[in-house]
């Protein structure tokens, strides 16, 4: 079963080097377990370290100035795009609630995921 996500979820990029803590700032309103409920459109991402997609502009300049060998450089994630697919049941504010399973694309390449998220759900018997 699936968690929702709500506001200082952990999240890591497969081209990122650390994990970064998840703003909610879609809405202000609805709270889980305490804390402000994410929502697909919370793609603001701030960084994740460096970065190592070579499709990255600044990775690819880095390593083109290394001779060739791939050299990180700092992550600037691009994320146009919401958070899919999101729990189609739910909508929080107008917006489809975000889960754990749901994935983020960086315009670079990277694949963002959420690694851990403080609320859980309780399966009762």
């Amino acid at each position: 079963m699936a968690n929702p996500v709500v506001n200082t979820a952990v999240c890591t990029c497969s081209f990122g080097t650390l994990p970064m803590v998840l703003p909610v700032t879609s809405q202000q309103t609805v709270t889980m377990c305490g804390m402000t409920a994410a929502t697909i459109m919370d793609n603001k991402c701030t960084t994740f370290g460096m970065c190592s997609c070579p499709a990255n502009p600044a990775v690819a300049a880095a390593t083109a100035a290394a001779m060739g060998v791939l050299t990180p450089s700092a992550c600037i994630p691009v994320t146009p795009a919401p958070w899919a697919p999101g729990v189609p049941t739910v909508t929080v504010c107008g917006k489809l609630l975000l889960n754990n399973t749901s994935k983020l694309m960086c315009q670079y390449g990277g694949v963002i995921q959420v690694s851990m998220t403080p609320a859980m759900t309780i399966k009762t018997p």
